[in-house]
């Protein structure tokens, strides 16, 4: 089965880049070879696969401890891993994410959200460079995230908002409880 849009398929929602994100995502998600596969998956901007290897068991632990905290301490909204949001640079996969209601309802029916939640987490690892982290913190707020957030190897967490996105903020506006260190 090929994931890449073609022909007439292809020329039906390429003028729209969340229509297009989501054709090629819904193809990839009913893919069952790609199913098997233990990597994570995202897209570019042209719709080819992007995988990488699973990160280290240290990494999906601080990932369970964030969403764990972020459900407890953030009731009234969705806890989301592996979150996939369109972007202009196609479909990325923020590690953890929290939406509101409001945001749940638009995205809950879709294979991918066309609004970031307002909260995108990213867990780093050895293998992110800084400009591929801070390309994703970009598109989560073109996008409408509202902040994102940055934990370190060592648990530290990094808050981003999408007017002061360049300086941490020392703690959550959405989630004022949420520790700097994990």
């Amino acid at each position: 089965m090929s994931t890449v849009l073609q022909g007439p398929e292809r020329a039906a929602v390429i003028h729209d880049r969340h229509a297009f994100n989501q054709a090629v995502w819904d193809k990839l998600a009913a893919d069952p070879e790609l199913a098997k596969l233990p990597w994570r998956i995202e897209t570019d901007e042209h719709g080819q696969i992007i995988m990488s290897p699973p990160p280290a068991p240290s990494h999906g632990n601080l990932q369970s401890e964030v969403a764990r905290l972020l459900g407890n301490w953030n009731p009234g909204g969705k806890v989301i891993t592996e979150c996939p949001i369109s972007t202009r640079k196609g479909v990325k996969a923020a590690d953890i994410a929290w939406c509101s209601a409001e945001i749940w309802a638009k995205a809950e029916s879709e294979s991918c959200f066309r609004q970031a939640p307002e909260i995108c987490v990213e867990v780093l690892s050895p293998s992110n460079t800084d400009a591929e982290i801070e390309e994703k913190k970009s598109l989560y707020f073109e996008e409408g995230a509202q902040e994102v957030w940055l934990v370190s190897e060592g648990g530290e967490v990094s808050f981003f908002e999408r007017d002061l996105a360049i300086d941490p903020k020392p703690f959550s506006a959405i989630c004022s409880n949420f520790p700097s260190k994990l």
